[in-house]
């Protein structure tokens, strides 16, 4: 994006041209072509920050065995980037506005890029953990820039189209992670290509990086201060209270200390809220509380922790059906997938013609076209059960991805277009803090019921496949007891194992996870059909109840967008539908 030309001095002032071209105030007449330009620069150093979110665990297992990581090692590689880059965006974003855009664009641009290189030629698991946190601080500071510099280089009438190509990348690259990851490690021969998963971003963020220091203006708030250094500290305490439990909370078991940060958090964040109204109007907070006056925004907001809720939260469970419950590979997994990609797509770039016309029940209508495609799933997964292929999925997924595709943009529109530009960095910072919460809490409560469900759902699966075990244990000649005694020690390491959230772990007692049958083996080929069938049978009925709660999110989300002020359409041009300004929002 690029900062415009100042008016000549011919030209009308500033405010008569912009009243006369409709645009909003503060806005100039005269625009650089090259915004364009700098807005695939920026989009494409974007995609690189939310693929690094997903596409990590896929190489998961190559990590582990490579570089000899424990548990917890392994946990914080996913956990750490994501932890840094929550607590950070809000600052992040106030130091945008305060010291440039484009440079602090820049700055975490370089250093998302350097976190990816050491990311992938780390020695140890300690310095890649390291280096993920490094990334996320640094993603941190770049992502929040993106929204601010569309908010103050487009004009209100561009935003629309601007905002359905952002809407199309955030959704690609949430959902894209497995797919690329699968492809990058699918013929690992030395057992390290998962760090191209890294590796490959460097020469992506150098390009990137050259065009927007060639293309991209400076634009930073007027009259901005100095950082509000005791809002970011308290602030920060806040959320590291309520993040760090939230995802790390499922693999440690949901210890007491996990109860009490969180149960902390919510009077920290309060005490920042009461710090910031404290403040003389003359200063310059973190978090520009008048915002939250605007009702698009105070709105849109908790509408987007809602729904992306339902986003992370599916990929977590939907990729462990495919990959654990159905023994599908990285790759079949991530292939799986594209139709949901294809949707996204195709919506969010559609969105621009259509959100116009229908205002905020585009927002609403496309959260009920995805609640129409998780239940496609699950009447999908009822029918076909554990036969369920990529083929049949297509349909669902599709209109999944469309509903998806149809609410990220035009919401992204509603929620900043009453935000003045002056606090457009703290807007965007706010805006995606709430985003990664609603995230991080989706995937913990999904995550804690599916979990559960696993497990009190393994003992009918495995019931439902000992008949069919027993009579083939018989057929190799096996004693009556020695039957009966393995068909038990069988039933008890199914059940132990599916209460397990790290199935690599070994039971006490029993056989390995990772064993292989032994070919030519009657006993151990039954033993090995008899846990895949039991196993795929658990996964796909745990995944046709857990994806009620994405029905729930998305429900919520349409009943939300009913709040958001009516859109006013102010000097658009034929076919360009102009958002909610902020004298529409503020009611």
């Amino acid at each position: 994006m690029t900062d415009v030309a100042p008016a000549r001095a011919s030209a009308p002032s500033a405010p008569a041209a912009a009243a006369q071209a409709g645009l909003a105030p503060g806005y100039p007449v005269e625009l650089d072509p090259r915004r364009w330009v700098a807005l695939a620069s920026v989009l494409t150093a974007m995609f690189m920050v939310l693929l690094d979110v997903s596409i990590v665990n896929v190489a998961i297992p190559a990590i582990r065995q490579n570089l000899h990581a424990n548990n917890a090692d392994i946990q914080f590689v996913v956990a750490g980037y994501g932890l840094a880059y929550a607590v950070m965006l809000i600052t992040g974003g106030r130091l945008g506005d305060i010291f440039g855009r484009k440079r602090l664009f820049l700055i975490g641009m370089a250093g998302f890029t350097a976190a990816s290189a050491l990311c992938g030629l780390a020695q140890s698991a300690l310095m890649l953990d390291l280096s993920r946190v490094f990334q996320g601080l640094m993603a941190a500071l770049m992502y929040p820039q993106v929204l601010s510099m569309i908010q103050v280089s487009f004009p209100p009438h561009e935003r629309a189209k601007v905002f359905g190509i952002l809407g199309a990348v955030i959704g690609l690259a949430t959902i894209m992670g497995p797919l690329v990851g699968g492809l990058i490690i699918r013929d690992d021969i030395t057992g390290s290509s998962w760090r191209w998963i890294f590796l490959v971003n460097v020469p992506i963020g150098i390009a990137a990086f050259i065009s927007a220091v060639r293309v991209a203006s400076e634009s930073r708030a007027p009259n901005a201060k100095r950082l509000d250094v005791p809002g970011v500290i308290i602030a920060t305490v806040g959320l590291l209270l309520l993040v760090y439990p939230l995802v790390e909370g499922q693999v440690a078991g949901w210890p007491l200390w996990t109860f009490i940060s969180m149960g902390l958090s919510p009077f920290v964040l309060a005490g920042f809220v009461l710090y910031e109204r404290s403040l003389p109007k003359t200063s310059f907070p973190l978090v520009e509380l008048e915002m939250f006056r605007i009702r698009s925004f105070r709105v849109g907001v908790a509408i987007s922790a809602a729904f992306i809720a339902g986003i992370p939260s599916f990929f977590f469970v939907f990729s462990l059906l495919l990959q654990v419950g159905l023994g599908f590979s990285a790759l079949h997994a991530g292939l799986t997938t594209i139709p949901f990609s294809i949707g996204t797509a195709v919506a969010s770039v559609m969105s621009t013609r259509v959100a116009p016309k229908l205002g905020r029940y585009t927002i609403g209508i496309g959260s009920l076209v995805g609640v129409a495609g998780m239940l496609g799933i699950i009447i999908t997964l009822t029918l076909q059960g554990t036969a369920v292929s990529s083929w049949e999925l297509i349909p669902a997924f599709v209109v999944s991805g469309l509903g998806l595709g149809s609410v990220l943009a035009p919401l992204l529109n509603v929620i900043l277009a009453g935000v003045p530009p002056r606090d457009a960095g703290s807007a965007s910072g706010v805006l995606t803090t709430f985003q990664q919460l609603g995230g991080a809490i989706g995937v913990a409560v999904v995550g804690v019921v599916f979990f559960g469900l696993l497990s009190s759902n393994a003992t009918t699966s495995v019931n439902g496949v000992t008949p069919q075990l027993r009579a083939q244990l018989t057929a190799a000649n096996l004693p009556p007891s020695v039957v009966d005694q393995q068909v038990a020690t069988f039933t008890r390491c199914f059940v132990e194992e599916a209460k397990s959230t790290d199935p690599t772990q070994p039971i006490a007692g029993c056989p390995s996870p990772s064993a292989a049958p032994q070919p030519g083996n009657p006993v151990s080929q039954a033993f090995a059909s008899a846990a895949k069938s039991a196993l795929a049978t658990t996964f796909v009925s745990s995944e046709r109840t857990i994806l009620w709660f994405n029905v729930g999110f998305w429900a919520l989300t349409a009943l939300l967008s009913l709040l958001l002020p009516r859109t006013e359409r102010r000097g658009a041009p034929a076919g360009a539908g102009a958002p909610a300004t902020a004298g529409a929002g503020a009611h």
